[in-house]
């Protein structure tokens, strides 16, 4: 698959290489009209899977120059340096375009927290209550607007609470 890339110049394929991460960074992706002479459809939209998967490894998962190297082992030696070079020169910014990709996942981000923790001594149905609740209020930001949620919690519904938070980062950690 990676030969397709012998088909076109060192220049060319440094071009192709700096359009595919520009299309990973949401500016404009190379166009198929550009290149059409020289693969079919089917062979244009494997070799731009390719270079964006490639690409999205290789930065995500920060692997070696010779990792890199070896994916790209059916290319002549020239431009698979062409591919490493761009790799190098635009690692930050495919970088940044994967990491607002993972922020998009969810438009709420947590800005502010503050607690408070509070004894109910009595209820209208019970004169001796002494049970303590814990006050949340929370800042979410959510599509740039800036929203409180604010919750009281039990002891049993604070312990909930906890036990899914640490449920939850232990899945990030794993994913990591």
């Amino acid at each position: 698959m990676t030969d397709l890339l012998n088909r076109i110049s060192n220049t060319d394929c440094t071009k192709l290489c700096h359009r595919v991460v520009d299309g990973l960074c949401g500016r404009e992706p190379p166009r198929r009209a550009d290149y059409s002479a020289t693969w079919s459809l089917q062979e244009w939209l494997q070799l731009l899977d390719f270079l964006t998967a490639l690409f999205r490894l290789a930065v995500g998962s920060n692997i070696s120059d010779e990792e890199v190297l070896a994916k790209l082992s059916d290319v002549n030696s020239s431009h698979a340096d062409a591919v490493l070079s761009v790799l190098r020169a635009r690692q930050q910014d495919i970088r940044c375009a994967l990491l607002d990709r993972t922020n998009n996942i969810s438009s709420a981000t947590l800005q502010d927290f503050d607690w408070q923790l509070k004894l109910a001594l009595s209820s209208d149905k019970i004169s001796s209550l002494n049970t303590p609740l814990l006050g949340l209020s929370l800042d979410v930001r959510e599509n740039g607007a800036l929203r409180p949620v604010t919750m009281e919690m039990s002891t049993e519904e604070l312990s909930t609470l906890i036990s899914s938070l640490e449920a939850a980062n232990k899945m990030v950690l794993q994913l990591k």
